[in-house]
């Protein structure tokens, strides 16, 4: 019985060197398997992260167009701006002196109106019509008063105003 219990011992102890090769390669196998399955992951990853890169990248390159466009636009506008706000600047003046120019020529008008002249047929040749395009009715203006007057402005009539949206001034 020795004999047969020396073998039976003898071969289970092969048969669990022989199970211990098969765990261990068996071990073997899934840790290569877990290592491939973890590269292949790995990967994947590195992947997810370029594409994610390249997309940011491509989305920095679509921004800064897309900034450049607007400080174009800004640019222009600004332009735009200025020039329109100069061109303001000179019909606000001119609107001042017309203003004053149809102030005074109205002043000179009221002040005629309020002074009738007496005259015969023979000074009537040194009066003119003119009309009053306010109350739509004919103005006599004396010729002679108009010639003489220091207040005659009729010479402002001969010559377009001409503005200067460089220099703001005026020229007759």
């Amino acid at each position: 019985m020795a004999s047969s219990s020396g073998t039976s011992s003898g071969s289970s102890a092969i048969q669990n060197s022989g199970s211990d090769e098969d765990l261990q390669a068996l071990m073997d196998q899934r840790k290569r398997k877990r290592m491939i399955s973890n590269r292949e992951s790995a990967r994947r990853s590195r992947m997810r992260k370029q594409k994610h890169l390249d997309d940011l990248m491509s989305q920095v390159d679509q921004l800064r167009k897309d900034n450049h466009q607007i400080i174009s636009n800004i640019s222009i506008t600004t332009q735009h701006f200025s020039t329109i706000e100069a061109e303001n600047s000179v019909l606000r003046a001119q609107v001042d002196e017309l203003t004053h120019r149809l102030q005074s020529l109205n002043d000179i008008i009221s002040f005629m109106n309020t002074t009738t002249p007496s005259f015969d047929q023979d000074t009537y040749s040194s009066f003119m019509i003119t009309a009053d395009h306010h109350h739509h009715q004919p103005v006599m203006v004396d010729n002679n008063f108009l010639m003489n007057n220091p207040l005659n402005l009729s010479y402002l009539n001969q010559q377009p105003i001409m503005a200067s949206a460089d220099h703001h001034m005026f020229q007759y």
